[in-house]
């Protein structure tokens, strides 16, 4: 079989292999440590201005594995690709950010979440937060490009 640059070719079937192609393939804001702590993962820091509004300081240089660079404009088209879903997280719609979130690009590594009230959770929620670059989002995006859909699907 040819190997194109940028294929992942999945060779388990299992149901539950989601996961693991997952956790090999995409990255999040924050990683939770053995501790049970909320740790900077992508993000470089992140600030609470008030308590409905996060600043995410975005790490750098940082880069896919076909050499795209993760940026804020990366950051915002995993935010608008996601929202489409009604539940885009297997465990469920308590994952998602709340309905209104918005999210502003302040520069090229810096994005700021305004939720429409306080969002307590919202790191722990970044941890379902998966980063996908264009190549994932343009051919696959979680079966929502071949199917019209991402609710467990693909």
């Amino acid at each position: 079989m040819k190997n194109e640059k940028g294929k992942i070719r999945v060779v388990d079937w299992s149901p539950l292999n989601w996961l693991y192609v997952l956790f090999n393939t995409m990255e999040e804001f924050v990683r939770v440590v053995p501790a049970g702590r909320i740790v900077p993962s992508l993000a470089k820091a992140f600030n609470w201005i008030d308590s409905k509004t996060l600043s995410v300081s975005l790490r750098e240089p940082v880069s896919f594995h076909n050499g795209q660079p993760y940026n804020a404009k990366v950051v915002q088209r995993n935010f608008e690709e996601v929202k489409k879903w009604y539940a885009p997280h297997p465990p469920g719609t308590w994952l998602n950010l709340p309905e209104g979130t918005e999210l502003e690009i302040m520069n090229s590594h810096e994005v700021i979440f305004h939720f429409p009230y306080p969002e307590g959770l919202a790191l722990g929620k970044f941890r379902a937060q998966h980063q996908g670059n264009d190549l994932f989002w343009e051919v696959l995006g979680f079966g929502y490009k071949k199917l019209g859909t991402a609710e467990g699907h693909w």
